[in-house]
């Protein structure tokens, strides 16, 4: 597991590998995250929307933006905590993620940004 604070806000990631699948001639390695937000903070907050850098051994690298998380913008008030889980494909058995995510403070109506801590993908079966 991965962690990071940022501004009271505790990210958390777990990572599993799902399996290989042949996809137009190509195979791809799938790979799903578990990522836990932890508002540690004083004030609400809410999330509004994430960015993803997404890289593999192959030197692929994929930008990934969007609104809210997996469909939701969820509000935590201190103490609560959001758990999602999400994936991504790769073009090898290794690769990596990092981003953040964008957030507004309830109470000084402050937008800030939470890192997510940079976080390895690696199939198993391709280490030594």
């Amino acid at each position: 597991m991965v962690q990071q604070i940022t501004r009271g806000i505790k990210i958390s990631v777990d990572t599993t590998f799902e399996g290989t699948f042949f996809k137009n001639y190509k195979i791809h390695f799938a790979f799903g995250y578990r990522i836990t937000i932890e508002n540690q903070s004083k004030d609400s907050v809410q999330l509004t929307s994430r960015y993803w850098e997404i890289k593999d051994a192959l030197s692929n690298h994929e930008i990934v933006k969007g609104e809210g998380v997996i469909g939701k913008k969820p509000v935590l008030k201190p103490g609560e905590s959001h758990t999602y889980n999400s994936g991504c494909l790769l073009s090898s058995p290794f690769g990596a993620m990092k981003g953040h995510y964008n957030m507004i403070n309830f109470t000084s109506t402050k937008k800030f940004m939470v890192a997510i801590p940079s976080f390895k993908l690696s199939a198993p079966f391709a280490l030594n």
